[in-house]
């Protein structure tokens, strides 16, 4: 497994690098594109040319990794639209844009899109592929969108495949060798703030502990299977004296914020934000961006980057290796990383991972840059390892109901 300390260093100084170049004036010339952009180009089939071929007979796409070695893209098209349907989960529309990038998907190519339960979260994804490895219906995921711990258990696990789509070369980030997962955006944590009914907005966790708080502080999943959730306890930690081999302050932290009154045993989604019902939500900043947007100022909402300390997180894209529709998920995947998909994934504020190659050929726009995060977020964002992930993770779903003792639904 790639997924270590030095490998996310790297990636966070890649992109600190990428978005100072976003804001350099653009020359007259557009730069060359890279091989890779070139290969895709080249590969990215007309409607006509998809329409016409006929799918390989002989390949069996749940072992393809690679749309070259199966005869190309128009031969994946051809594959995928035979099948006619494609299953993801834990996609909400309003997450990184996704409603915009399954309803263009589902346009493009002609293929049914089946949503699987929105809300789920990454613990949920990985169990939905194990209830159905057996069952080739719709409630059988293709493709999964998890949180950096999950990845690495799939795999350990035989749940998920190897699959390179056409751009590997230009992904940054987390990637597997061998292609069985690879970072697909990146964000930071912060507070989102309905002020209609906070008035005295907190700028840090141990601001939330005020009695005036009381009953207005929410996160945004179960710990026990969320990775957002997971996360939100890790950067408590630290804000708190941890350390990324250290979580314990942060079961600790929402201990007191249990004991006082102020944690809601609800999980914060855009409807109770909306309503007033979560009022101060832990939030990934581009959803808290959509929302601000979707809203409009009904209510208007506040997004607070914590004081203490600023919290960098991604997640990691794979094919189910129980896939029903194995074509379709693979040309899901090559559409995601395409200069089409990562557009429609900025447009939901979330920082891709080909946003450098993007860049580096003039081809991502103004509207879409000023949508991108500030490098000094970027820059000085605490990301830990997989490894740390994966240990922090088992110790919250472990100790969260002796610690904390309630229970977020």
């Amino acid at each position: 497994m790639k997924s270590n300390r030095v490998l996310m260093t790297v990636a966070l100084l890649l992109m600190v690098s990428m978005l100072l170049a976003a804001c350099a004036p653009q020359a007259a010339q557009q730069p060359a594109p890279t091989q890779a952009a070139e290969q895709q180009a080249a590969a990215k089939p007309t409607q006509k040319a998809a329409a016409e071929a006929a799918p390989a007979q002989d390949v069996d796409w749940s072992k393809v990794t690679s749309a070259e070695e199966a005869g190309g893209m128009e031969t994946l098209v051809a594959a995928a639209q035979a099948e006619g349907t494609l299953n993801v989960i834990a996609l909400p529309d309003d997450w990184c844009n996704y409603g915009e990038m399954i309803k263009t998907f589902s346009e493009k190519y002609g293929i049914t899109v089946n949503s699987i339960n929105p809300g789920a979260g990454s613990a949920d994804e990985i169990q939905a592929i194990i209830d159905n490895k057996e069952n080739k219906g719709p409630q059988a995921p293709d493709v999964i969108d998890v949180g950096p711990a999950y990845g690495p258990q799939a795999k350990e696990q035989g749940l998920i495949t190897p699959y390179k789509v056409a751009t590997w070369d230009t992904i940054s980030g987390v990637k597997d060798e061998e292609g069985y997962f690879y970072t697909d955006y990146n964000g930071v944590l912060v507070f989102e703030i309905n002020t209609d009914v906070v008035k005295n907005i907190p700028q840090d966790y141990a601001d939330l502990l005020k009695p005036e708080y009381k009953g207005q502080v929410a996160l945004a999943g179960d710990p026990r299977a969320s990775n957002q959730a997971a996360q939100t306890v890790y950067a408590a930690a630290i804000a708190r004296g941890g350390s990324l081999d250290n979580i314990q302050p942060g079961l600790e932290f929402f201990k007191e914020l249990s004991k006082a009154g102020n944690l809601l045993p609800l999980i914060a989604d855009s409807g109770p934000i909306a309503k007033g019902e979560t009022p101060i939500t832990f939030q990934w900043n581009y959803l808290a961006l959509a929302n601000k947007d979707n809203f409009a100022g009904n209510p208007p909402i506040e997004i607070v980057y914590p004081k203490s300390v600023n919290w960098g997180g991604f997640y990691l894209q794979a094919v189910s290796a129980y896939a029903p529709n194995p074509a379709a998920a693979r040309l899901w995947q090559e559409f995601l990383y395409s200069d089409e998909g990562q557009s429609i994934w900025m447009k939901g504020y979330c920082a891709p991972a080909r946003l450098a190659d993007m860049l580096d050929r003039g081809v991502v726009s103004d509207e879409l840059k000023a949508k991108l995060p500030d490098p000094a977020i970027i820059e000085s964002a605490v990301v830990p390892s997989g490894d740390q992930l994966k240990a922090a993770r088992d110790l919250i779903k472990e100790q969260w109901d002796s610690v904390v003792g309630l229970d977020i639904k």
